[in-house]
């Protein structure tokens, strides 16, 4: 059963969002929209750090990777954007090189913008189960460099912030269980995933639907149901949508663990992770818990995955 063994996270220096007004363009009713109602407050920037620099200073930060490079067979980019360095840069490559991580084959997956984070963890287990070797590990790294102003932030729903995660991912392991996950695409036929105005309205229509499906499906393959969760860690957009996502999927607000929304911005498809982390340091899972990822994506991508603590 896919397991995380270990999960770190590197959050650069955060910012106000009344400081982004200018660079980003932002009128000051979205500034005050996004602070009052979204529950934004400072997000996370690193200006001189490449993307290499940030994937390095979270991988660098997983002790329990020390000493076990040889067992990692693959690295794994869940990358929320497909481009995020200049041609012919590979960030990836740069990073299996700096730890010596000599064993594995690396590669990226995307296409499901913001959820892409879970899709990978699936995609590591699923490589993890077939392998030879049953102490072979995974390396998953998640969150995305802003590296072009479409990426900054997404109109009136967040403001993207830099902190990135490292996962170690294990086919078997007593920790951090995976119980069951779902994901759906309901994107358009032609790819687009930029959201004009006829998009934003569809992706308002069917986002607490949408998500509620594989928050649903996630459970089933699980065997469990919503009052079997301990602990909900979602993907950061913002305040309001989690508000009504929890009378929608019935889950208690107080379970549902939203304080990094204000700490860090929307951190791609690290958000999860980035959650669980602060909620461990917090002492808010214990042994036997199960909980609830989730993540939701431009191209109106989502994803639900349980574990068990």
């Amino acid at each position: 059963m896919t397991s995380l063994e270990a999960v770190s996270s590197y959050l650069p220096p955060t910012v106000p969002v009344a400081r982004l007004r200018e660079p980003l363009g932002l009128t000051d009713q979205q500034v005050r929209r996004f602070t009052r109602l979204y529950g934004l407050d400072r997000i996370c920037q690193a200006p001189d750090q490449s993307e290499t620099d940030l994937l390095l200073a979270a991988a660098g930060k997983l002790e329990a990777l020390a000493g076990q490079e040889d067992r990692v067979r693959y690295v794994v980019r869940a990358k929320g954007l497909r481009t995020t360095a200049p041609y012919p840069l590979s960030p990836l490559q740069q990073v299996r090189e700096a730890l010596g991580l000599r064993r594995a084959k690396v590669f990226s997956v995307a296409d499901h913008g913001c959820a892409t984070g879970l899709l990978a963890i699936d995609v590591a287990g699923t490589l993890l189960a077939g392998d030879d070797d049953p102490r072979a590990l995974a390396l998953v790294l998640a969150g995305d460099k802003t590296f072009t102003p479409f990426s900054q932030w997404v109109e009136d729903v967040s403001i993207m912030g830099e902190g990135v995660t490292a996962v170690l991912v294990g086919a078997d392991g007593a920790r951090d269980r995976v119980l069951g996950y779902d994901a759906r695409i309901h994107g358009r036929e032609d790819g687009v995933i930029d959201l004009g105005p006829e998009g934003k309205r569809e992706a308002t229509r069917i986002y607490q639907d949408a998500m509620a499906e594989v928050v649903d499906g996630a459970l089933r393959a699980a065997g469990l149901g919503v009052a079997d969760l301990d602990l909900v860690l979602p993907h950061n957009v913002n305040r309001v949508s989690w508000t009504v996502a929890a009378d929608r999927l019935g889950i208690d607000k107080d379970r549902i663990f939203l304080e990094n929304i204000a700490r860090t911005g929307h951190c791609f498809c690290a958000d999860p992770f980035i959650n669980y982390q602060s909620a461990r340091e917090l002492g808010m899972l214990r042994p036997g818990d199960r909980y609830l990822m989730t993540s939701a994506g431009l191209g109106q991508s989502f994803a639900a995955m349980v574990l068990e603590h």
